[in-house]
């Protein structure tokens, strides 16, 4: 039984762009239908003119460009009507090889696929009419029939006159582009300089450690001939008195030799008056002397010398050197690279001074406060009255935090410390109060950052210490404190800024300044505001 036949009109099974019968036909969004690579074409050139695409029949825009897909159902209906037609297949490679000029009449349509800004396509599809009107409210170049149907209440212009105000507007985008090039240019410069800059004082500096290093090499090499010589004159002394020791010895050996050989010959003499007459001489006893060990070792005292000189420049040589790796070079930035200066001078740390108070809630019963929450001291109590506790109070620990949580971008602030041993901290507000473990110590747990000062200085996190070979010499201790960037620095601040050691990990949470008082100890908060003026 044969398959019913649907009549379908062949104009409706074509691509409205090529004007031919479709080919791997593909749906877009408005639902009309086109050849896949007619409208991957017209959408491509469009792209490249406007940076949109629409639709070549009803002229609907879409943003993004749509994902093409083929529509298999159209296709195979295609394929279904060329196979009833018949011929259609003879047809369509006559169309192929011939061109638009040997369409059949029924196959073509007076319709230009509309692709702005090229001379082709200077009229409307629709119309028929002039592409003279551009739509500002849409950004769509139409006639003037779609102007008064399709867009009216828009805001239209000629297309001369937006096209002498794009260029216009293309003249300032491109002095603009140019100057922003001339200085990227510049900048390029400045940081290739930088960089070149850079480099040679590397160089520099390890050719100047190098020769220091030599010179000091050569110096110890010098002082060892020193040494080696006054060793070669030890040693030929002391080897001149042992020869002469041991030339002595000879002598006295081979005298004894010939008094042996005599008393043996005295043994056997049968004349009693000779033997008693030859016997006073040959009875006398050898002395012996010993030769001392001073006199054979004399480079001990040389040894113990060196050792120790050896011992004190290996110390020496530590401290220094460690010095130098724990000098804060990060701060020494380049405005070339786009990144911002450090502070450098107590004026320019003064500008990200922060004003903070100690907070009574918080302080163990031990400490006093006093000058307007501004100095703390240590001042034991013979008497405590429990209920008088606050639960923020430190319980075990004469430990104090500050009201103020620090989470700036930049924050410093100053201290001054008098007594033997103190903590300059730095705290999460969740650290524990009452425990008589390191959980509640500063430096001694993960919520809490702290500077030791005693003889030495020291920096304590997580109960994990870092002993420095700095010592106090100045009371005053500046924090500096980069809250984003996950940094603390700490400073002994006299009349310049002397780097301590510095602090880089992620912050989770507000920062409160927090003190420890050993005996004998005030610590008072700076007012810095008052200094910067």
């Amino acid at each position: 039984m044969a398959e019913p036949h649907i009549p379908v009109r062949r104009e409706s099974l074509s691509c409205r762009i090529c004007n031919e019968v479709l080919r791997n036909p593909a749906t877009i969004p408005c639902g009309h239908n086109f050849c896949m690579l007619c409208i991957q074409d017209s959408w491509d050139n469009e792209e490249r003119n406007s940076y949109c695409c629409s639709c070549p029949e009803c002229y609907r825009t879409f943003s993004p460009r749509p994902y093409l897909i083929r529509n298999t159902t159209l296709a195979d209906l295609v394929k279904d009507t060329e196979r009833c037609k018949g011929g259609a297949g003879s047809e369509r490679k006559q169309h192929c090889s011939t061109g638009r000029a040997g369409e059949p009449q029924s196959l073509k349509r007076s319709w230009t696929p509309t692709v702005r800004g090229t001379s082709e396509n200077n009229m409307c599809w629709k119309h028929n009419s002039p592409l003279e009107v551009y739509c500002c409210t849409d950004e769509q170049i139409i006639c003037a029939v779609c102007a008064s149907a399709e867009h009216t209440g828009h805001r239209t212009e000629r297309v001369s006159e937006e096209r002498r105000r794009k260029q216009e507007e293309l003249k300032d985008i491109k002095k603009k582009s140019k100057h922003t090039l001339q200085t990227q240019e510049k900048e390029w410069k400045n940081v290739r300089e930088t960089l070149k800059q850079i480099q040679e004082g590397a160089r520099e500096a390890e050719d100047h450690c190098e020769s220091v290093v030599a010179a000091l090499i050569d110096s110890l090499q010098r002082h060892y001939g020193s040494v080696r010589e006054l060793i070669e004159a030890q040693e030929r002394a002391a080897a001149a008195q042992v020869q002469s020791s041991l030339h002595n010895l000879e002598l006295k050996m081979e005298g004894i030799k010939q008094r042996d050989a005599e008393l043996d010959r005295l043994s056997l003499a049968d004349n009693d008056v000779h033997f008693l007459q030859k016997w006073p001489s040959l009875c006398e006893n050898d002395t012996f002397h010993e030769v001392s060990e001073g006199q054979l070792l004399p480079f001990e005292a040389i040894k113990r010398a060196v050792d120790q000189l050896g011992t004190q420049l290996e110390a020496f040589c530590d401290k220094e050197f460690a010095a130098i790796s724990q000098t804060d070079f990060s701060t020494v930035t380049s405005t070339h690279t786009g990144q911002t200066v450090e502070p450098q001078t107590r004026a320019e740390f003064l500008e990200y001074a922060c004003e903070l108070s100690l907070d009574p809630n918080t302080a163990h019963e031990d400490l006093v406060l006093s000058h307007r929450d501004k100095e703390v001291r240590l001042y034991p109590q013979t008497r405590r009255d429990p209920a008088a506790r606050h639960p923020e109070r430190f319980i075990h620990r004469r430990q104090v935090l500050c009201r103020e949580g620090l989470q700036a971008e930049r924050c410093y602030y100053e201290v001054e410390v008098h007594g033997d041993k103190a903590e300059v901290a730095l705290a999460y507000k969740g650290l524990d109060r009452k425990s008589r473990t390191s959980l509640s110590a500063f430096g001694g747990n993960a919520k809490s950052w702290s500077l030791d000062r005693s003889r030495t200085y020291s920096v304590s996190h997580r109960s994990d210490g870092i002993q420095l070979t700095t010592a106090p010499s100045h009371h005053r201790i500046g924090v500096y404190l980069k809250f984003k960037e996950g940094t603390m620095i700490f400073y002994e601040v006299s009349d310049s800024m002397k780097f301590l050691y510095k602090v880089e990990t992620t912050f989770t949470e507000p920062l409160y300044p927090g003190f420890w008082l050993g005996e004998k100890c005030c610590i008072r908060l700076c007012d810095l505001r008052q200094e910067g003026l």
